[in-house]
C-alpha cells in the first residue's frame, strides 16, 4: 500500500499521531501542537464522522514525508485551529514564537475573505474567493516558499477524503485543484505530488473517462508489464554490456498515469488503443557524464525518434527540473526513456522538499549534492501580473504561467530564455526587455528574417533588431503566450486608444455643437474635463452630461439654433444591423472602409461625412489621420447582446461521438448551433503525427454556423481541446466575404 493510500484510510487521532511519528521522531514542540491541535479541535468533527482533528496531523505527516522542518509540522498541525476555533494568533507566537506564528498566520491569511473583495453583487463570489486565495497564497509564499508547500499538503489530503463532500462541492475543489495547486507543485517540482493531485482530480471531474482509461489499463497490464519488464532487461543488459556496474545504475519503469494518458487523447484526438506510447523506462545513475554515455547506449543499439529528443541536463527548466528524455522504437512499440542521475531524481520527485530533507540530516551518497530550487518563477510571476486589478485576467496569467510546458531559446549571446510552447518572437522580445518588445521592428531566427508572430522553437537563436517608436499591435494580443507580452501589450494599446478617445470625444462635440476643435479644447480644460473626457466615447451619458454643461456655459438657445442647419441638440439613437448611433444629425447610411476590418465587440469610431457614418477600427492608421484633423465624428457602440452568427470549419478524427461531444462543448459555453455540414474523407496528412499511414486513418471536414452574444475569443482554444480549427470567421464582420 502506498503513502498516500494508507493516509486516506486513516480515521482515528491515534492512527494519525502513530503515522505522524513513523515519519519523523517528535520535538517537545510538536508533542505541544499536537496537544493543542487536539484541544482547540475537540468535538469537532469532519464530513466522514471522524475527529476533525484528524486531517492536521495528516496534513503534518504530508509535510513531515515531503522533509518538512519542526515549525513546518507545526504549523500544519495549527493551520486550522486560528481560522476554526477560538485560538488566537498571540497564543501561537507566545507559546511556539514568531516563525511558527508568521507560518499559520499566512496560511490563515490565504482563506481570509474580506468583504470588500466581493466587488459586486454581479460577480461570481466563489470565484473570487478562489481567486483571492490564490493571489494571496502566492504573494505569501514569496516571502517563506513553506507556506505553498504546507498549502499544497492540506490540499493534498483534503482530496484524498474528498469522498464525503457533494458532488458539487467535489467538482468545485476538484477544478481549482487541477487549475492551482497541481501547477504549483509541478512549479516546485514536486512531481510526485503534482502526479498525485491531477489524478485524483481528473478522478472526480471525469469519472467516466477515468474509469474507461483504468479499465483499460487493467485489461491491457499483463501484456503492457511483460513487454516493459523485456524492455528493461534489455537497458540493463546493454548498460552492463557497455562498462556499466550492477551497483552503478538503476532502472524504473511505468506506465503513463491516467491523466496524462487522458491529456494525450484530447490533444491528438485519439483513443488509448492508437496510443504509442504508453511505457517508460528511467535510468538513473550516478553523475552527469554517465547520462550521456547512457545515452549514446541508448541510442547506438535503438532507434531513437529525433522529434522527441529533450536535454533537461544542458538546460534545465524554470523549476530546476533536469532530466534527459528520448523516445525509441524497439521491436515494434515505442518506449519513452528517461536518463537522470540520482541527486536530480531525488530533486524532481520532492523539489523543493529534496532541499528540506538533505538540510534536516536525511543524507546519503546519493543525494549530496541538492540544491535549493530557485523561486524566482514566483517573483517574476507576481512582479509581472501585479499590475492587473481585474481577477479573471489576474487568474488567467498567473494560471498560465505556474502550469506550461516550456521551450528554451538563445539570444545572440548565448543567454538563454524559458518560454511557453507555442510562443512566438515578441513573446523572447519582450522576456529580454519591456523596451525591446514594445520597439521591435525586425526578426531574425537562426539567421533567417521571420515575422515578429513566427513560432519559436527549443534551440532557436533570436535576434531583434528595434525601431524608433513603440509599437502599437493590439490585435496582436491574443497571438503572444506569456503574461508578461499580454500585460506590456494591453497597457500600450490602453494608452494610445485613451489617446485617441480623447481627441473623438472632442470631435464628437465639436460636430454636435458645430464649434472650432479650440473651443471645445478651452471648455474641456476650463471644467476639469481632461481625465474623463476620454471615457465620453464610450459612456453616452457622460457624453450628454458634459454636452448639456457646454450648452449652458455658451448659452445656446433658439437664437444659436435659427444659424444652425438642425433644430435639436438631443441625441437620438439610429440602429444600423449590430451599430447604433448618437447623434443630432440625419444619418441615412452606415458603411465599413476598406482599411480595416473590425469584428464585433472590438473598439470602433465613426467619421461624418455628409449624411454617412463610416466606421473604423479605433486604431485604424486611416481613421487617426482623420481624427488628427479634426473630422467630424459620431458616437458609436455595438449593439449590446446581439446574436452574432460564425462559422466554424473543423478537422478531427472519423470515431463514433466525436461530433455529439463537440456540439455538447459548444452548448455548455453558450453557443447555439444553427446548422452544421460535415464530410468524411481520407487524411492526406494523418491530425496525429505519430500514426502510419497504413493505419488507414480518416478525418472529417466539419463546418459549423453558430450564434452567441457572446464574443468568439475564447471559442478556438474551447475547441481546440478536442479537435483542430482550420478557419473561424464572424459572419457579421465587415468584409468577411473578401477574406
Amino acid at each position: 500500500m502506498d503513502f498516500f493510500t494508507e493516509l486516506s484510510q486513516i480515521s482515528t487521532i491515534q492512527d494519525a499521531i502513530d503515522k505522524l511519528e513513523s515519519l519523523q521522531q517528535p520535538t517537545d514542540k510538536v508533542i505541544q501542537a499536537l496537544e493543542d491541535a487536539q484541544m482547540f479541535h475537540k468535538n469537532l468533527f469532519r464530513k466522514r464522522g471522524e475527529p476533525f482533528v484528524v486531517h492536521p496531523i495528516c496534513v503534518a505527516c504530508i509535510v513531515a514525508y515531503y522533509g518538512g522542518d519542526e515549525n513546518m509540522i507545526c504549523a500544519a498541525l495549527l493551520h486550522d485551529a486560528v481560522e476554526d476555533t477560538e485560538c488566537e494568533i498571540d497564543y501561537i507566537e507566545e507559546k511556539y514564537g514568531n516563525e511558527i506564528k508568521l507560518l499559520v498566520e499566512a496560511l490563515t491569511k490565504i482563506v481570509e475573505i474580506r468583504k470588500e473583495e466581493l466587488t459586486s453583487k454581479d460577480t461570481d463570489d466563489k470565484f473570487i474567493i478562489q481567486v483571492s486565495s490564490f493571489r494571496k497564497m502566492l504573494t505569501a509564499s514569496i516571502q517563506d516558499e513553506r507556506v505553498l508547500v504546507i498549502k499544497i499538503c492540506d490540499r493534498m489530503h483534503n482530496m484524498l477524503t474528498l469522498d464525503a463532500l457533494s458532488t458539487k462541492k467535489q467538482l468545485r475543489i476538484a477544478k481549482e485543484t487541477l487549475n492551482v495547486y497541481a501547477p504549483i507543485a509541478h512549479r516546485l517540482g514536486i512531481s510526485s505530488l503534482k502526479n498525485e493531485l491531477e489524478d485524483k482530480s481528473f478522478y472526480y471531474l471525469h469519472p467516466n473517462e477515468y474509469n474507461k482509461i483504468q479499465n483499460d489499463k487493467n485489461i491491457k497490464r499483463q501484456n503492457l508489464e511483460l513487454r516493459l519488464n523485456d524492455f528493461t532487461e534489455k537497458i540493463s543488459t546493454l548498460l552492463l554490456n557497455n562498462g556499466f556496474l550492477r551497483d552503478n545504475f538503476q532502472i524504473q519503469s511505468r506506465i503513463k498515469r491516467n491523466y496524462s494518458i487522458h491529456l494525450k487523447m484530447q490533444r491528438k484526438g485519439i483513443s488509448m488503443e492508437e496510443m504509442f506510447d504508453l511505457l517508460a523506462v528511467r535510468i538513473i545513475v550516478k553523475n552527469k557524464i554517465d547520462c550521456y554515455r547512457a545515452l549514446g547506449i541508448i541510442h547506438i543499439n535503438l532507434n531513437p525518434i529525433p522529434s522527441r529528443f529533450k536535454d533537461y541536463i544542458a538546460l534545465p527548466k524554470e523549476n530546476g527540473y533536469q532530466t534527459i528524455h528520448t523516445t525509441v522504437f524497439d521491436n515494434s512499440s515505442i518506449y519513452e526513456v528517461q536518463i537522470r542521475t540520482f541527486d536530480m531524481h531525488y530533486s524532481a520527485e520532492l523539489g523543493m522538499a529534496a532541499h528540506w530533507k538533505y538540510k534536516n540530516g536525511n543524507k546519503n551518497e546519493q543525494n549530496q549534492n541538492i540544491e535549493k530550487p530557485s523561486l524566482k518563477w514566483l517573483t517574476k510571476n507576481m512582479h509581472e501580473n501585479s499590475q492587473i486589478t481585474d481577477l479573471n485576467d489576474f487568474y488567467t496569467a498567473a494560471k498560465g504561467d505556474l502550469y506550461r510546458e516550456d521551450i528554451v531559446v538563445f539570444g545572440p549571446d548565448g543567454k538563454t530564455f524559458t518560454l511557453p510552447t507555442n510562443s512566438v518572437v515578441l513573446d523572447y522580445a519582450y522576456a529580454v526587455h519591456s523596451d525591446v518588445g514594445d520597439r521591435a521592428e525586425k526578426a531574425f531566427v537562426n539567421n533567417q528574417r521571420v515575422s515578429l508572430l513566427q513560432k519559436l522553437k527549443s534551440g532557436d537563436i533570436v535576434r531583434i533588431e528595434k525601431g524608433d517608436v513603440v509599437q502599437t499591435r493590439c490585435t496582436w494580443i491574443d497571438s503572444v503566450k506569456t503574461s508578461k507580452a499580454k500585460l506590456r501589450m494591453r497597457i500600450v494599446c490602453q494608452n494610445r486608444i485613451k489617446e485617441v478617445d480623447k481627441k473623438v470625444a472632442m470631435n464628437i462635440l465639436s460636430t454636435i455643437f458645430e464649434k472650432d476643435h479650440k473651443i471645445i479644447e478651452e471648455f474641456v480644460k476650463k471644467f476639469g474635463f481632461e481625465e474623463r473626457i476620454a471615457q465620453a466615447t464610450n459612456d453616452i451619458n457622460l457624453l450628454n452630461d458634459i454636452k448639456q454643461k457646454f450648452k449652458k456655459e455658451y448659452h445656446i438657445d433658439s437664437s444659436f439654433f435659427s444659424l444652425m442647419r438642425f433644430k435639436t441638440l438631443n441625441l437620438k439613437a439610429q440602429k444600423f444591423d449590430n451599430i447604433i448611433l448618437h447623434t443630432n444629425r440625419n444619418i441615412n447610411n452606415l458603411i465599413f472602409d476598406h482599411c480595416c476590418h473590425p469584428k464585433f465587440g472590438d473598439s470602433i469610431v465613426a467619421l461624418k461625412k455628409n449624411q454617412t457614418a463610416i466606421v473604423h477600427h479605433k486604431l485604424c492608421n486611416k481613421a487617426n489621420e482623420e481624427i488628427n484633423k479634426h473630422t467630424s465624428q459620431l458616437f458609436v457602440e455595438w449593439v449590446k447582446h446581439a446574436k452574432i452568427g460564425s462559422k466554424v470549419i473543423l478537422s478531427f478524427e472519423n470515431k463514433r461521438g466525436i461530433i455529439a461531444n463537440i456540439l455538447t462543448i459548444l452548448a455548455k459555453n453558450g453557443y447555439d448551433v444553427l446548422r452544421i455540414n460535415y464530410d468524411g474523407h481520407k487524411s492526406h496528412q494523418p491530425i496525429n503525427p505519430d500514426y502510419d499511414d497504413s493505419k488507414n486513418q480518416f478525418q472529417t471536414a466539419c463546418e459549423i454556423i453558430i450564434e452567441t452574444d457572446k464574443t468568439t475569443d475564447k471559442l478556438k482554444d474551447i475547441l481546440e481541446k478536442k479537435c483542430r480549427v482550420i478557419e473561424l470567421t464572424n459572419l457579421k464582420d465587415p468584409y468577411q466575404e473578401k477574406h
